[in-house]
Protein backbone atom coordinates (compact mmCIF):
# COMPACT_ATOMS: atom_id res chain seq x y z
CA UNK A 1 0.00 0.00 0.00
CA UNK A 2 1.05 3.56 -0.64
CA UNK A 3 0.48 6.37 1.82
CA UNK A 4 -0.96 9.61 0.45
CA UNK A 5 -1.41 12.81 2.45
CA UNK A 6 -4.52 15.00 2.41
CA UNK A 7 -4.29 18.18 4.52
CA UNK A 8 -1.73 16.63 6.85
CA UNK A 9 -3.56 13.32 7.34
CA UNK A 10 -2.26 10.03 5.95
CA UNK A 11 -4.50 7.77 3.88
CA UNK A 12 -3.76 4.41 2.27
CA UNK A 13 -4.19 3.11 -1.24
CA UNK A 14 -5.20 -0.43 -2.15
CA UNK A 15 -1.69 -1.37 -3.27
CA UNK A 16 1.38 -0.13 -5.07
CA UNK A 17 1.64 1.05 -8.64
CA UNK A 18 3.08 -1.41 -11.15
CA UNK A 19 6.86 -1.12 -11.39
CA UNK A 20 8.97 0.46 -14.11
CA UNK A 21 10.00 -2.22 -16.61
CA UNK A 22 6.87 -4.34 -16.08
CA UNK A 23 4.24 -5.02 -18.71
CA UNK A 24 1.32 -2.68 -18.13
CA UNK A 25 -1.78 -4.45 -16.79
CA UNK A 26 -4.81 -4.34 -19.06
CA UNK A 27 -7.84 -2.26 -18.12
CA UNK A 28 -11.43 -1.74 -19.18
CA UNK A 29 -12.67 1.83 -18.94
CA UNK A 30 -15.67 3.75 -20.29
CA UNK A 31 -15.14 6.51 -22.85
CA UNK A 32 -17.31 9.61 -23.15
CA UNK A 33 -19.25 7.94 -25.97
CA UNK A 34 -19.99 5.08 -23.50
CA UNK A 35 -17.88 2.55 -25.40
CA UNK A 36 -15.47 0.31 -23.49
CA UNK A 37 -11.78 0.92 -24.03
CA UNK A 38 -8.90 -1.34 -23.05
CA UNK A 39 -5.14 -1.05 -23.21
CA UNK A 40 -5.34 -2.93 -26.52
CA UNK A 41 -7.28 -0.03 -28.08
CA UNK A 42 -4.16 2.12 -27.70
CA UNK A 43 -1.68 -0.46 -29.03
CA UNK A 44 1.26 1.14 -30.84
CA UNK A 45 1.03 4.44 -28.95
CA UNK A 46 3.07 5.74 -26.07
CA UNK A 47 0.62 6.44 -23.26
CA UNK A 48 0.50 8.83 -20.36
CA UNK A 49 -2.11 7.73 -17.82
CA UNK A 50 -3.10 10.88 -15.91
CA UNK A 51 -5.07 9.38 -13.02
CA UNK A 52 -6.88 11.48 -10.40
CA UNK A 53 -9.84 11.60 -7.96
CA UNK A 54 -12.25 13.91 -9.85
CA UNK A 55 -12.24 16.37 -12.72
CA UNK A 56 -14.32 18.66 -10.48
CA UNK A 57 -11.37 19.57 -8.26
CA UNK A 58 -8.87 22.31 -9.04
CA UNK A 59 -5.70 20.22 -9.21
CA UNK A 60 -7.33 17.50 -11.32
CA UNK A 61 -8.70 20.07 -13.76
CA UNK A 62 -5.27 21.71 -13.98
CA UNK A 63 -3.63 18.37 -14.78
CA UNK A 64 -6.10 17.80 -17.62
CA UNK A 65 -5.47 21.28 -19.04
CA UNK A 66 -1.69 20.90 -18.74
CA UNK A 67 -1.58 17.46 -20.36
CA UNK A 68 -3.98 18.63 -23.08
CA UNK A 69 -1.49 21.36 -23.98
CA UNK A 70 1.50 18.98 -23.83
CA UNK A 71 -0.28 16.23 -25.79
CA UNK A 72 -0.71 18.47 -28.81
CA UNK A 73 3.08 18.39 -29.22
CA UNK A 74 3.66 14.67 -28.59
CA UNK A 75 3.72 12.56 -31.74
CA UNK A 76 2.71 8.93 -31.35
CA UNK A 77 1.44 9.56 -27.83
CA UNK A 78 -2.00 9.52 -26.25
CA UNK A 79 -2.79 11.07 -22.89
CA UNK A 80 -5.53 9.17 -21.06
CA UNK A 81 -7.22 11.09 -18.23
CA UNK A 82 -8.75 8.56 -15.84
CA UNK A 83 -11.01 8.86 -12.79
CA UNK A 84 -14.28 7.56 -11.37
CA UNK A 85 -16.13 10.57 -12.82
CA UNK A 86 -19.07 9.70 -15.02
CA UNK A 87 -18.39 10.00 -18.76
CA UNK A 88 -20.96 12.83 -18.85
CA UNK A 89 -18.87 14.88 -16.40
CA UNK A 90 -15.82 14.42 -18.61
CA UNK A 91 -17.82 15.50 -21.68
CA UNK A 92 -19.11 18.59 -19.88
CA UNK A 93 -15.67 19.58 -18.58
CA UNK A 94 -13.73 18.94 -21.80
CA UNK A 95 -16.42 20.68 -23.88
CA UNK A 96 -16.41 23.77 -21.67
CA UNK A 97 -12.60 23.87 -21.58
CA UNK A 98 -12.03 23.04 -25.26
CA UNK A 99 -9.85 20.05 -24.39
CA UNK A 100 -9.52 17.81 -27.41
CA UNK A 101 -5.98 16.42 -27.16
CA UNK A 102 -6.66 14.06 -24.24
CA UNK A 103 -8.81 10.94 -24.00
CA UNK A 104 -11.16 10.91 -21.01
CA UNK A 105 -11.90 7.50 -19.51
CA UNK A 106 -14.01 6.52 -16.53
CA UNK A 107 -13.53 3.66 -14.07
CA UNK A 108 -17.03 4.20 -12.64
CA UNK A 109 -18.53 0.82 -13.49
CA UNK A 110 -16.53 -1.42 -11.19
CA UNK A 111 -13.32 0.41 -10.30
CA UNK A 112 -11.29 -2.49 -11.65
CA UNK A 113 -8.55 -0.36 -13.18
CA UNK A 114 -7.92 1.36 -9.85
CA UNK A 115 -7.83 -1.99 -8.08
CA UNK A 116 -5.53 -3.60 -10.66
CA UNK A 117 -3.12 -0.66 -10.56
CA UNK A 118 -3.31 -0.46 -6.73
CA UNK A 119 -4.23 3.21 -6.60
CA UNK A 120 -7.71 3.38 -5.02
CA UNK A 121 -8.00 5.01 -1.63
CA UNK A 122 -9.10 2.46 0.97
CA UNK A 123 -9.88 4.96 3.73
CA UNK A 124 -10.60 8.63 4.33
CA UNK A 125 -12.92 11.08 2.58
CA UNK A 126 -11.79 9.93 -0.89
CA UNK A 127 -12.32 6.23 -0.14
CA UNK A 128 -12.77 4.22 -3.39
CA UNK A 129 -11.66 7.15 -5.57
CA UNK A 130 -8.35 7.09 -7.43
CA UNK A 131 -5.29 8.66 -5.92
CA UNK A 132 -3.32 11.07 -8.08
CA UNK A 133 -0.86 9.05 -10.19
CA UNK A 134 0.99 9.13 -13.45
CA UNK A 135 1.87 5.96 -15.35
CA UNK A 136 3.80 6.18 -18.61
CA UNK A 137 3.63 3.17 -20.93
CA UNK A 138 5.72 2.83 -24.08
CA UNK A 139 4.35 1.65 -27.42
CA UNK A 140 5.37 -1.93 -26.53
CA UNK A 141 3.19 -1.90 -23.40
CA UNK A 142 6.08 -1.57 -20.92
CA UNK A 143 5.89 0.87 -18.02
CA UNK A 144 8.67 3.46 -18.25
CA UNK A 145 7.65 5.81 -15.42
CA UNK A 146 5.29 5.97 -12.47
CA UNK A 147 4.51 8.64 -9.93
CA UNK A 148 2.26 8.34 -6.88
CA UNK A 149 1.81 12.00 -5.92
CA UNK A 150 2.40 12.01 -2.14
CA UNK A 151 0.17 15.02 -1.33
CA UNK A 152 -3.19 14.66 -3.08
CA UNK A 153 -3.52 18.44 -3.52
CA UNK A 154 -0.20 18.67 -5.41
CA UNK A 155 0.18 18.47 -9.16
CA UNK A 156 2.13 15.62 -10.73
CA UNK A 157 5.62 16.10 -12.13
CA UNK A 158 4.65 16.85 -15.74
CA UNK A 159 8.26 17.23 -16.86
CA UNK A 160 9.26 13.77 -15.58
CA UNK A 161 6.27 12.17 -17.34
CA UNK A 162 7.09 13.85 -20.65
CA UNK A 163 10.80 13.00 -20.30
CA UNK A 164 9.90 9.31 -19.78
CA UNK A 165 8.43 9.28 -23.29
CA UNK A 166 11.84 9.82 -24.93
Amino acid sequence: MATVILRGTNFQTSGDLPKKGEKAPDFKLTATDLTTKSLYDFKGYNLVLNIFPSVDTGTCATSMRTFNKEASQLKGTKVLCISHDLPFAFSRFCGAEGLDNVVSLSDYKDGSMGKTYGLNFVDGPFEALHSRCIVVINKDGIITHTEQVPEIADEPNYEAAIKALS
